[in-house]
């Protein structure tokens, strides 16, 4: 009996399908989507795929944006989403195999999404009730043929049902709050599509609550006393902040003229601190994003890419322990092989491998960690991605680091003042760990109570209590998971939810104008939405209902009842609701649009405008007619006002962003002098523009010819748009990066 084994996605059964085969898996297609045949033993088996979720969850029949609803079902992707006719042939795919197969077997990643994915293409494409389940951690070879013949003789049920619920709840809540807050728009005259889910009203708000300790916020001065001596110690005085001015006029008149100071006393202190635990995925993205400014899904995504690859285990885990079955000597010393680690992993073979693990734990994974096999041709970002996950790995091995602290107290005139330095004794882990450690390190001369040192100089420094610091991605994600709200894998879409919502913005999140005044109409009508207990009550529920201990029907009860309460208040206060809600979104598409003060006429204001013609978009002076100025625009990209000025021309500066590439801040003015090209990047500019000068593509062979754009001027291919290739000029590196040639886009 042939055996069909379903993986999540077509890199990974590539993956399966070439770890099982006794020999070479014979590659096969269908409209275009891969499958494999091969022999394990005596088992035939066919590998197929899905493509991510090939099913979703949606309203039955057709009753309009009514609300609230909950009469739903599980319904192909393509038939439900915009952009996902792909998916259609991955389910004739699975469909057509599963009549050639008897066994079924799913592969997909052994978490909630991945049992669902699994579960719904069983019943709903191959018409199977169960199925064997495969659990691996990575996709190298040993791992998943101990996957294949360990393999459960059911689907982890727990999983599945945990999965399906959470499904269904985040359509309930999405939908039908999304709809109240809509139609409620819809009441006040006016048309917008608004949304709010049941995960992201509980993380606005909280964000919102800082932007309101922010502004309520009264700095107070306060007063510090620093001395610097002449071989460049700083100390503080002893008291720190002085509230009082007369007291801190007092003593800094006392000793402001002083030349000397005696050492009082001196302490060293020494302490171990251990090694780091290995990374769960939240502290993985916290540290991608305070290296490497990446976002948590930036870093997620990369990390997704590298499991697909084979060279880490599987990203999504809330674990921070390591256990001995993964092979810790075999995996550092093909990590070994590479020149980049080698020296280390020499070392940390040399002694016994115990991992230094934390505290935290997930029943389906362990910590991340590197697989060992090495790497092909990663990109730029993934590279760090992955270089950081070694280091990491390796670390966690080391041995323990020796620090020392030492205190000194300086006495000038009975007045006490502090310095205190740090530094490694023994380096330990940190020696593995690298460049991504984070340590202050502040030697201080070595001294002995009774040295007299010469004062350089005492400062009194004016300063104010400052309020509470805005959230970063790395540190809104932290604050997600101390409150359990969102999970592991979520959490980072609910941040990037709310940026594309245009409810926050900026690296310290600012909430907008429309967020604010979005909360505040909720907390007005329906604070519920925005209670995080009762986010964090639903997430409990979900692992109640994995763990067995909480039934299905008993969860969706109870979020029906909750909103069907929720509804009939958006529906007694629609009018209102709508009126205030459409005032904050005209508030905000007004504020999106401006781009700042008209450096021509110095009165009106810069907005962006989209053609009616031509449907391009561009600045205009508000004050048009009577001032005519204009300003082209990048197109097809979300355009933002940096809220910067440019340092060449002083004109407003706006930020680029478009999908799949890094945002980019550049001047409106197109003659500012910071896009002209100067040394030797002009002379080639002008001998390629007089003929003096011919450049070859080097993707097709035509000519290069000289373009401009928005950014600057840069080469071309002659045959644009069938060949794409760009290319810098000479000098001109910072401005443009190469892009590869490809074939026009149909």
């Amino acid at each position: 009996m042939t055996e069909l084994i379903i993986c999540e996605k077509p890199s990974a059964a590539a993956k399966v399908a070439s770890a099982l085969s006794d020999g070479k898996p014979i590659k096969k297609s269908n409209k275009k989507v891969p499958y494999y045949e091969l022999t394990h033993g005596k088992q035939d088996i066919i590998v197929g795929c899905a493509v991510g979720h090939l099913y979703g969850i949606a309203q039955k029949g057709n009753k309009g944006w009514t609300y609230p609803v909950f009469e739903v079902e599980w319904k192909p992707t393509f038939e439900t989403s915009k952009g996902a006719d792909y998916s259609k042939a991955y389910v004739d795919t699975l469909k057509m195999l599963s009549k050639k197969v008897k066994i079924f077997t799913v592969a997909c990643d052994y978490d909630i999404e991945g049992e669902v994915i699994g579960w719904n293409a069983l019943r709903f494409a191959c018409g199977e009730k169960d199925g064997n389940r495969m659990k691996f951690s990575t996709l190298t070879k040993p791992d998943l043929i101990e996957a294949y013949e360990n393999k459960n003789k059911h689907l982890d049920w727990g999983q599945a049902k945990a999965g399906e619920t959470r499904h269904k709840l985040d359509w309930f809540y999405g939908i039908n709050l999304s709809r109240a807050l809509s139609n409620s728009v819809k009441a006040a005259g006016s048309f917008k599509v608004m949304s709010i889910g049941r995960v992201q009203g509980p993380a606005l708000k909280f964000l919102v609550d800082r932007e309101r300790e922010i502004a309520a916020f009264k700095s107070e001065p306060y007063w510090q006393l620093q001395m610097l001596t002449k071989n460049k110690i700083e100390s503080w005085h002893e008291k720190d902040k002085f509230w009082d001015k007369k007291e801190v006029d007092k003593i800094y008149t006392k000793i402001k003229g002083e030349k000397k100071t005696t050492v009082d006393d001196v302490k060293r202190t020494q302490h171990t601190q251990v090694a780091p635990p290995p990374f769960d995925l939240t502290t993985l993205q916290t540290e991608s994003h305070r290296h490497f400014r990446m976002t948590p899904k930036e870093t997620l995504s990369h990390a997704q890419s590298l499991y697909l690859a084979g060279l880490i285990s599987y990203p999504r885990t809330s674990s921070q322990q390591l256990s001995p079955k993964i092979g810790f000597a075999k995996i550092l010393k093909e990590l070994g092989k590479q020149s980049a680690y080698t020296k280390l992993c020499e070392e940390l073979l040399k002694g016994k491998l115990e991992p230094h693990n934390g505290k935290k734990t997930d029943p389906a994974h362990p910590a991340i960690y590197p697989t060992g096999h090495v790497p092909g041709s990663l990109k730029e970002r993934e590279k760090k991605v992955y270089d950081l996950i070694v280091h990491r790995f390796m670390a966690t091995f080391g041995p323990d680091a020796l620090r020392e602290t030492m205190d000194v107290k300086f006495d000038v005139k009975k007045e006490i003042f502090k310095a205190q330095g740090r530094r490694t004794l023994e380096a330990g882990w940190q020696k593995f760990y690298g460049k991504y450690l984070a340590l202050k390190e502040l030697e201080l001369p070595s001294l002995k109570k009774g040295d007299v040192l010469d004062i350089d100089k005492i400062n009194k420094l004016e300063k104010e209590t400052q309020p509470p610091k805005r959230f970063t991605q790395s540190s809104i994600l932290k604050e997600l998971e101390k409150r359990n709200i969102g999970t592991k894998a979520t959490r980072a879409e609910i941040i990037d939810t709310l940026f594309k919502r245009g409810y926050v913005e900026g690296k310290a999140i600012i909430v907008t104008k429309f967020g604010m005044e979005t909360v505040k109409v909720l907390e007005k009508y329906a604070p519920e939405i925005l209670d995080e207990a009762l986010t964090r009550h639903f997430e409990e529920d979900m692992d109640k209902i994995r763990g067995g201990e909480e039934k299905v029907h008993d969860v969706l009860d109870e979020a029906e009842k909750f909103l069907v309460k929720i509804s009939e208040k958006f529906k007694k206060h629609e009018k209102d609701i709508g009126k205030e809600l459409l005032e904050a979104v005209r508030e905000a598409e007004e504020e999106s649009r401006t781009i700042g003060e008209c450096p021509v006429c110095g009165k009106g204001t810069l907005k962006m405008i989209r053609s009616k013609k031509t449907k391009k978009q561009f600045v205009a002076c508000d004050r048009y007619p009577k001032c005519e100025t204009t300003y082209p625009l990048p197109q097809r990209a979300l355009i933002q006002n940096s809220e910067n000025v440019c340092k060449d021309c002083n004109y407003p500066k706006i930020m680029v962003i478009r999908k799949g590439k890094r945002p980019q801040e550049l001047c409106i003015n197109p003659k500012c002098k910071g896009k002209k090209l100067e040394g030797e990047a002009k002379k080639e500019a002008e001998a390629i523009e007089k003929g003096k000068l011919e450049k070859k593509c080097p993707t097709c062979g035509a000519d290069l010819v000289l373009r401009k754009s928005f950014y600057g001027k840069f080469l071309g291919c002659s045959t644009y748009p069938k060949c794409r290739y760009t290319e810098s000029l000479k000098g001109d590196k910072k401005k443009f990066s190469k892009k590869k040639a490809g074939k026009k886009k149909k």
